[in-house]
């Protein structure tokens, strides 16, 4: 008589613990930093938007205010000003600012740490140290200015302004160039010598289109910096240089304008991100054809 094995039963599964939402711990850890961010940005910008609606007496106006603004010719000029110092200052930063990294990257001498550190130690200070520092030189009170009988007085003007920007934001250029310097091969400037290539056409033709997305980075930052600034404007005293932040400066604090002031501010806001979405478009077209 033979005896049947019974069928091998299947092992008993243990039972699941309930699960839990994962994402609960990061939602919790998000809603923070969220309501800080609406609280600390999004109502400041409402508040701007809304009050540009209003007239002085802060009465609704609709867009009055927009109208009597967008028709000043003073505005305009403000306008144009404020790009004008922007660009002039963003292209002498970019110019010095990639001669000044090209020597440090490849041209070392023994006291280039120094200078980098240097570098770095100017984007630290106040902005507004610089005209007072260049003041001192080219103020109208100043020692060219007295050495040649006020011929070189310029820090009233809108070149003392320029001078005073590029002189600030420029290491705002040589530092990311120093980083993409950093990571370029040395074998590619030794092959480009080797086939007869001088310095000029290695700079041109090898480096620069390895590191057009630094440049670009750095170029758009310079301007959207130079775009919005205040304090080196107001410290270098050129009466005559009016651009769009010093007029919010001026309708808000001195005329008590606070609606023609929130219709500034709106431009310079929607002018600002502008500039920042040009700047991804840009950035993102050059990393697609460096990975193309």
């Amino acid at each position: 008589m033979t005896a049947t094995l019974p069928p091998p039963t299947a092992p008993a599964t243990p039972a699941r613990a309930p699960r839990r939402f994962a994402g609960a711990p990061t939602l919790a850890l998000l809603i923070g930093p969220l309501v800080v961010l609406a609280l600390g940005l999004g109502y400041p910008l409402v508040w701007v938007v809304s009050r540009s609606l209003t007239d002085r007496n802060d009465q609704f106006a609709g867009l009055a205010t927009w109208t009597a603004a967008l028709s000043d010719p003073a505005v305009h000029r403000a306008f144009w000003r404020t790009l004008e110092i922007a660009a002039f200052s963003t292209v002498g930063c970019v110019v010095v600012g990639t001669f000044i990294a090209f020597v440090l990257a490849f041209i070392p001498f023994p006291g280039t740490p120094g200078v980098v550190r240097l570098i770095e130690a100017v984007v630290s200070l106040p902005s507004f140290l610089i005209p007072l520092a260049l003041g001192v030189l080219f103020g109208p009170v100043g020692v060219i200015a007295s050495s040649t009988g006020q011929q070189l007085s310029i820090m009233s003007s809108v070149y003392g302004v320029v001078l005073a920007e590029i002189a600030f934001y420029t290491p705002f250029v040589v530092r990311p160039l120093l980083a993409a310097f950093s990571q370029f091969p040395a074998a590619q400037i030794d092959v480009a010598s080797s086939l007869g290539a001088g310095p000029v056409r290695i700079a041109t033709r090898v480096i620069l289109p390895r590191v057009w997305p630094a440049l670009a980075a750095a170029t758009s930052l310079t301007f959207l910096l130079t775009l919005n600034e205040f304090g080196i404007v107001l410290f270098t005293g050129a009466k005559d240089v009016m651009t769009l932040p010093m007029m919010i400066y001026t309708k808000s604090m001195v005329s008590s304008d606070f609606a023609t002031a929130a219709v500034l501010a709106t431009i310079q806001l929607a002018l600002s991100v502008s500039v920042y979405l040009g700047y991804r478009t840009i950035v993102r077209r050059l990393d697609t054809k460096t990975g193309d």
